[in-house]
């Protein structure tokens, strides 16, 4: 969703060869970025913010699952699932459209074709958005990875307590266990590299007054790159061809 609807918006500044501002006008100031510009920054502020949270609540969801599943049978209903969704997309808009009422600056980033919140310069009620953002950002990190780390010790202990030897029925469990193993462990390594970038260009631009355009760019690519790249490494490490090739691995390894 994301995607579709940023994706159009950098394209019709390319096709035009116009900036955001320029395509979107009406700020208040002449200092202040055009309507289509606030919009692009909420909405990147936003997809960045609600997959994260989404991420942590099925990182709970396997967790509980795997640590805890009479709990997990007793309390987690359909009903809470289908609720969780838009509560977490409504508590998240909400806090990304902070920037929209004074707390934090939407700021157009060059070449002219990207918004987002202003990262350095201005004062704390300019920069207390974004170290906002990135203490949450990084606290949701934190707690994925702490979720997805213990989720891997569950399934290595799982593993280890499945027979070794005997027909292949008996040892399927055991692979199956460290395929969900090795695709956790890739996906939180992931999503921890893109998200660290973003986090750091916030801080440095609160507190070391750093501003720099290409770096807060590369962080936000960084950030994309988690959303595009994910759904691929579940799709090809969920593979019949690549799980015979971690079994073959981890025999030759045992």
């Amino acid at each position: 969703l994301g995607k579709c609807l940023l994706s159009p918006i950098v394209l019709a500044a390319y096709a035009y060869n116009r900036s955001l501002s320029e395509l979107g006008p009406g700020g208040r100031s002449a200092d202040e970025p055009g309507v289509l510009c606030q919009l692009f920054a909420f909405l990147m502020a936003f997809f960045g913010l609600a997959p994260t949270l989404l991420l942590l609540a099925m990182a709970l969801e396997c967790w509980l699952s795997l640590g805890h599943p009479y709990f997990y049978r007793r309390h987690l209903t359909r009903r809470l699932g289908i609720t969780l969704g838009p509560a977490a997309a409504g508590l998240c808009a909400l806090f990304c459209a902070l920037p929209l009422l004074g707390f934090g600056v939407p700021m157009q980033y060059c070449p002219g074709t990207w918004c987002f919140i202003r990262m350095a310069g201005g004062g704390p009620r300019q920069l207390g958005f974004p170290v906002l953002y990135a203490s949450l950002m990084g606290l949701l990190v934190l707690a994925i990875g702490a979720c997805n780390v213990s989720s891997m010790r569950h399934l290595y202990g799982m593993a280890r307590r499945q027979p070794r030897r005997g027909t292949p029925a008996a040892a399927a469990p055991r692979m199956e266990e460290l395929d969900h193993l090795v695709l956790l462990g890739l996906m939180t390594v992931l999503f921890t590299v893109c998200s660290l970038p973003l986090i750091i260009r916030a801080y440095m631009g609160a507190f070391a007054a750093d501003f720099n355009e290409n770096a807060d760019l590369s962080a936000l690519r960084f950030l994309s790159v988690n959303s595009i790249v994910d759904p691929w490494v579940f799709i090809i490490f969920r593979t019949s061809v690549f799980r015979t090739f971690v079994r073959r691995v981890c025999r030759r390894l045992n």
